[in-house]
């Protein structure tokens, strides 16, 4: 789940392109559950996924088609976590051309990680004082810590960070950037952000730069850990990667290659009933299991390497 930026605003605010909106009401856990859901099923170059809570205490999904949706399947994506009532009861809309990925983000309220606040520019000045404060551009379609394995990932890094302090950090499909400023300002070391997608590379600059750390974090487009960057930087301290179960355990070797010994790995996309999965794929790397953060269905451990 490489959270990749949607593709550059100028097609969606072309002005002569119409969007498409699907729509549904149900309570939060619901709606939270079929907006994940949603996210991972859909072409992100394509569309945009957000759920808020309404004024009457009920939430709301929207989703933003770029394209005419294929409603029969978007119907069968939401019945399977919301069932068949709240499936036929998805609303369908043509609407005047916008900016449809700002527009469904600036629904979404701030989220509290630990001492982290992820928000938009909207919500700037309603950050407390005393919290870390990580901004997201509201063009940034996906990564805008919303997400249950993305706040997995920030609790276990503010866990972290009351214990350990890593020197050489690697965020391992960084997507937006949201892990890796995190850990730039919390730790005020350099972090190489990567990911297989040159527009998020370039997005999680952006935002890099947009919280002050971009002095700390270099991030690149890199196919694979043998990036001339990665092997330059290598061994890493702390390995953050956030995407799904399958290339997390094809990435349990050639990680555990590059880490310094009692690293640790922070390791998330996988499902609660994934666990077993993915972390027997890195105990037989020879790393073992520190803590675990589970979160809205998510299963998000921090794993750390033999002393050597």
């Amino acid at each position: 789940m490489t959270k990749s930026q949607a593709k550059q605003q100028s097609a969606a605010d072309a002005g002569s392109e119409p969007t498409f909106v699907a729509r549904l009401i149900a309570d939060e856990h619901t709606s939270r559950r079929i907006a994940d859901l949603l996210s991972e099923s859909l072409d992100p170059s394509e569309t945009a996924c957000a759920a808020f809570e309404q004024p009457d205490g009920r939430w709301q999904v929207d989703v933003h088609f770029r394209n005419p949706p294929d409603e029969a399947s978007l119907r069968e994506i939401v019945a399977l976590a919301g069932g068949e009532e709240i499936a036929r009861a998805v609303t369908f809309e043509r609407v005047a051309p916008r900016n449809w990925v700002k527009e469904s983000l600036i629904g979404l309220r701030p989220v509290a990680a630990g001492r982290f606040v992820v928000h938009g520019a909207h919500d700037r000045d309603r950050v407390p004082s005393h919290c870390i404060s990580i901004e997201i551009e509201a063009a940034t379609a996906f990564g805008t810590g919303h997400h249950g394995t993305t706040r997995g990932c920030l609790l276990a890094l503010d866990h972290l960070a009351r214990r350990y302090r890593p020197r050489h950090i690697l965020d391992l499909g960084t997507g937006s950037g949201i892990l890796a400023i995190a850990a730039a300002k919390l730790f005020r070391v350099p972090v190489l952000a990567t990911d297989i997608d040159a527009r998020s590379a370039q997005t999680a600059r952006d935002n890099a730069r947009l919280n002050g750390v971009g002095a700390f974090v270099t991030a690149i487009h890199a196919a694979d850990l043998r990036a001339p960057e990665i092997m330059k930087r290598a061994p890493f301290d702390l390995v953050m990667s956030n995407i799904l179960l399958r290339p997390l355990q094809r990435l349990a070797a050639p990680v555990a290659r590059q880490l310094e010994p009692n690293a640790r790995i922070i390791l998330s996309g996988i499902l609660k009933s994934q666990a077993n999965a993915a972390l027997t794929a890195y105990r037989s790397q020879g790393l073992m299991l520190e803590r675990s953060f589970p979160l809205d269905g998510w299963f998000t451990p921090v794993m750390v390497a033999a002393s050597g």
